[in-house]
């Protein structure tokens, strides 16, 4: 909170404005809390302005007002479709200028003129040069898509970008009048006895099928599988990846590439050799072992990668390279160089793209830099075979796909995408009743100014591959499209402030994506936020998140389940609370006790979560959904009727809560201290349940059938 010495002014406080960071902001205690000046100013500077002096403030001030001035277009436009919409087209005063647009090969393509609008603005002094505005109006007739506009005259030509999107997602016909239900799973928990001691793509395509032929499922929600480190130390979190754009080639399944069964003998005898460590841990219920199962699979898929393919498959493998680009050239490069300095700083001048020895890399590291972008073709390709796997079994929807709220500081995408991303800030949360200092989770935020110059792409090209092979994708804490918690870098979690972005546009480009891939939306929206923000979304047809435990009345109580949102993936729990029966159990305060985050005292916290659940309990027994005496299996499953009393569309089960797993995922707040993200599906009693065994299991059957009865 800001004190008398740290007041910000009043013209830093427009500076601020402008540049879309909030000087205050209200606490979770119900407080309003207003930013300091000191945070004002590293936050700006983490955005590229200067602040640093009142002196710097007017200069950087006086620029935001010239800046539109410069550029003959605005970068971007981003418009719903059937609106109207006006565009500034500045030139040198007096200059005629022509402006028209080439529509959307996707869209059947074509060119439009645009017609200027009758509107009059006084021209404004620039750089020492006069600058005139004209405007022109876009037809609200536009088709769907990213269309090219373009201005001529006799001292400009310039090119920008217009994206017309939906203004609203349609749910597929199923959810229209009815609801659909599915398992949510860690797929790296989730092994069967051919993986390599983690859930991989197989896996994924079995559990799926299987799913819904065996239990009717619509859908698998996974967590995220974007790509972690190529080299060295995996970070566990897949929140935490090194880049949104591709995929793990953890999650490749060896013996799946087709190329593996034209191997010789002495090939597949190394193959074989090489699984053995991992493969030794799939009945292991200790904390799975990433970087194990990696080490075997890369030596593995280097021999696959040698072994000659057939033209065919050449040429499919040379058109994904195509197909992605540039991006995914740097991506493989990012992983050769990872690769060549595993274990050791990198030079200072290969952390710049741009760089001399960047540029000989390329050249020198040809070969893995191929196999890199090898390793994402087959990762496509058996994530595309899950899909329809899943499908292909009965789903409605098939597989929701997860889209982790950032990268990891030091990844790929940091190193790719120059200033998109801010230097000098990572996104965090403020204190919350569940962690009282804040929370910094260590990743560079987008730059709301930079996005919009480079016209969203590299929003947009993470979009693409996440909804590639998707039925849906869940969007983790989307209210990070319309602000975020940046911290400066060196200060506390709590000493950051709200940065707010064009939520119009980054929800626009969400759901025009969404409907080109057909795919659902789901925005987590359990964090604090605006209360027009859930309005909002679901006006664009996007549905929200609501847990069991979370969702309250007025007066604190349990919700009324006919009290529910419709457009909302309802579930019992989420990833960061443990599974269920372990909640019931009270284990998330022994674990909290354990690992020394309660802030209060243990007895008053085991008090709190022991009235929670008798309160619980009691709204089960008043609608008849379990006895007097409950035993840990019928409130489970009483507990998933009550979620099927609401009206939701989507109903979420954790895959944990169908075989009886205690264990938690994740202990947020944590780093070391708990293996977050390392613990492998296991039933009551600690023993791995694999996928060979789960779909025989009393416990999943029963809740299926529950879920199946309504």
């Amino acid at each position: 909170m800001a004190d008398q010495a740290n007041e910000p002014s009043q013209a830093l406080l427009r500076l601020a404005a402008a540049y879309g960071v909030a000087p205050d902001f209200w606490g979770f205690d119900g407080s309003h809390r207003r930013v300091a000046a000191s945070t004002l100013i590293a936050v700006l500077d983490a955005l590229g302005v200067d602040a640093s002096s009142p002196e710097r403030v007017d200069v950087s001030m006086a620029n935001v007002g010239d800046m539109p001035w410069r550029r003959t277009l605005p970068p971007v436009v981003v418009v719903r479709q059937g609106r109207n919409a006006h565009v500034p087209v500045h030139v040198p005063h007096g200059d005629p200028v022509t402006v028209w647009l080439e529509l959307d090969a996707e869209a059947g393509g074509g060119h439009l003129d645009l017609v200027q609008a009758d509107v009059v603005v006084e021209p404004r002094s620039v750089d020492g040069r006069l600058v005139g505005r004209a405007t022109f109006t876009l037809p609200t007739d536009l088709p769907l898509g990213w269309h090219v506009m373009e201005a001529a005259g006799p001292s400009v030509n310039a090119r920008s970008v217009v994206v017309v999107t939906p203004s609203s997602l349609t749910l597929p016909a199923q959810l229209r009048s009815g609801r659909a239900w599915g398992f949510m799973a860690q797929l790296y928990s989730v092994r069967s006895r051919g993986s390599w001691g983690v859930g991989d793509f197989a896996d994924l395509a079995e559990l799926g099928w299987l799913s819904a032929r065996e239990c009717g499922a619509d859908f698998l929600l996974v967590n995220p599988l974007h790509c972690a480190e190529p080299a060295g130390p995996m970070t566990p979190s897949p929140y935490l990846p090194t880049t949104r754009r591709f995929v793990s080639p953890l999650y490749i399944r060896v013996e799946d590439v087709r190329e593996t069964a034209y191997l010789s003998a002495a090939d597949r005898a190394l193959i074989e050799w090489a699984a053995e460590p991992a493969m030794a841990l799939d009945t292991d219920a200790g904390p799975i072992d990433r970087d194990v199962a990696w080490t075997a699979k890369r030596s593995a898929l280097e021999i696959v990668f040698t072994a000659p393919r057939s033209a065919a498959r050449q040429a499919s493998f040379d058109g994904f390279r195509r197909e992605q680009g540039e991006a995914l050239e740097d991506f493989a490069l990012w992983c050769a160089l990872a690769e060549r300095y595993e274990g050791a700083p990198w030079p200072a001048e290969a952390n710049n793209i741009s760089s001399d020895l960047v540029d000989r890399a390329r050249v020198e590291l040809a070969d893995r830099i191929t196999f890199h972008c090898w390793l994402q073709w087959v990762a496509d390709s058996q994530l595309a075979d899950a899909q329809r796997a899943a499908v292909e079994g009965g789903m409605s929807i098939g597989i929701m796909h997860d889209l982790a709220v950032g990268v990891h500081p030091e990844g790929a995408d940091v190193w790719a995408l120059g200033d998109v991303l801010a230097r000098g800030a990572t996104v965090g949360a403020p204190p919350d009743m569940y962690n009282q200092q804040g929370q910094n989770w260590s990743q560079p935020p987008w730059r709301p100014d930079e996005l919009a110059r480079v016209a969203y792409r590299p929003y947009r090209d993470m979009l693409r591959t996440v909804l590639r092979h998707a039925g849906a994708i869940r969007i983790d804490h989307v209210i990070g499209l319309f602000r975020l918690w940046w911290i400066p870098q060196g200060a506390g979690a709590g000493e950051g402030a709200y940065v707010r972005y064009d939520h119009e546009a980054l929800i626009g480009i969400l759901a025009l994506e969404a409907h080109r891939a057909g795919a659902i939306v789901i925005g987590e929206d359990l964090g604090l936020f605006e209360p027009w923000v859930r309005d909002y979304l679901t006006e664009r047809g996007i549905l929200g998140t609501s847990i069991l435990w979370f969702e309250k009345d007025q007066n604190g109580r349990p919700l009324a389940p006919e009290h529910y949102r419709r457009l909302a993936l309802a579930s019992v729990t989420t990833h960061d609370l443990p599974p269920t029966a372990g909640y019931l159990a009270e284990e998330h305060v022994t674990l909290r006790e354990r690992l020394g985050l309660l802030t209060e005292s243990v007895a008053q916290v085991r008090a709190e979560a022991r009235a929670e659940r008798e309160e619980m309990i009691a709204v089960l027994h008043g609608r008849g959904l379990v006895g007097a005496d409950p035993s840990e299996r019928e409130l489970v499953e009483a507990l998933h009727r009550l979620i099927l009393a609401t009206p939701a569309a989507l109903i979420g089960v954790s895959l944990a809560d169908a075989v009886g797993e205690r264990r938690a995922q994740n202990q947020p707040g944590t780093d070391q201290e708990y293996p977050n993200w390392k613990v492998p599906l296991a039933n009551g009693s600690g023993q791995v349940v694999l996928i060979e065994d789960l779909f025989s299991d009393p416990r999943l059957r029963s809740l299926a059938a529950t879920l199946n009865r309504g």
